[in-house]
């Protein structure tokens, strides 16, 4: 039974730092004069405190899927959670429906929305922020048609709340756009390797998670693939994004 329950902690590490950022629209970027690390960040701080005070209300049915590979076996197992956040009452999870092996559910499945609520508690010692991470300007890309910095990310200390990899930011939005990274530390022995594949997508004005995917290897044998598609968000904000010039 020691591969099921590494497999069910290594999600306390997933959504790491996915707290979604709504920023303005902008015309087409200009990259041949970069910014620094430094000013990239802070326009990602400015910028989801203009998400803050702008976000009011959303929903969206997420779909949870899980699937363990190893030797002669394969198990899955899917939930859908109904997702609402509210800028005074906070963000719910509420579990919809659940098919597949009960254990899974129950050790990987729930535990990843348990893993959610308590990030959204903890956000601040998570979140993409000088105070928890060294960034450094690694390069820029054309990321689905929109200009995009890359940064190489560095946690300041071996937490397995926190990631190493690299980001990508809209250079228009300064929105987290995607994400390749791995704990910087393993939740769990048992654990050889977590690779952590993040992409973000615009709604309504507002950058919000499209989907998560994480492939975990398991020292004694067997991969574990868990997928978070983040469904359709129905959106209510206080005010319209405010026009960038």
């Amino acid at each position: 039974m020691l591969i099921p329950r590494g497999r069910g902690l290594l999600l306390a590490s997933v959504l790491i730092a996915l707290a979604a950022r709504a920023w303005p629209e902008s015309a087409t970027t200009d990259l041949t004069a970069p910014l620094s690390s430094a000013q990239i960040v802070e326009q990602m701080l400015l910028h989801d405190q203009a998400r803050a005070s702008q976000l009011k209300h959303y929903q969206a049915l997420r779909h949870y899927q899980v699937e363990y590979r190893g030797f002669s076996a394969t198990v899955a197992a899917s939930m859908t959670v109904e997702v609402k956040y509210d800028a005074v009452a906070g963000k719910s999870l509420q579990i919809v429906s659940q098919s597949g092996s009960k254990f899974l559910i129950e050790k990987v499945l729930k535990r990843a929305v348990d893993s959610e609520k308590e990030a959204f508690q903890q956000r601040s010692s998570m979140a993409l922020t000088p105070s928890n991470y060294r960034f450094q300007l690694a390069g820029t890309e054309i990321l689905r048609g929109r200009p995009a910095y890359i940064l190489d990310v560095e946690p300041l200390v071996p937490s397995k709340f926190l990631c190493r990899g690299k980001i990508w930011v809209d250079a228009a939005d300064f929105a987290l756009a995607r994400m390749e990274t791995q704990p910087a530390k393993s939740p769990s022995f048992w654990i050889s390797r977590t690779l952590i594949h993040y992409t973000g997508s615009k709604t309504d004005g507002f950058w919000m998670p499209q989907e998560v995917r994480s492939e975990t290897s398991v020292r004694v044998g067997g991969a574990a693939v868990l997928t978070i598609d983040y469904g359709t968000y129905e959106i209510a904000s206080n005010s319209p994004p405010v026009q960038r010039h």
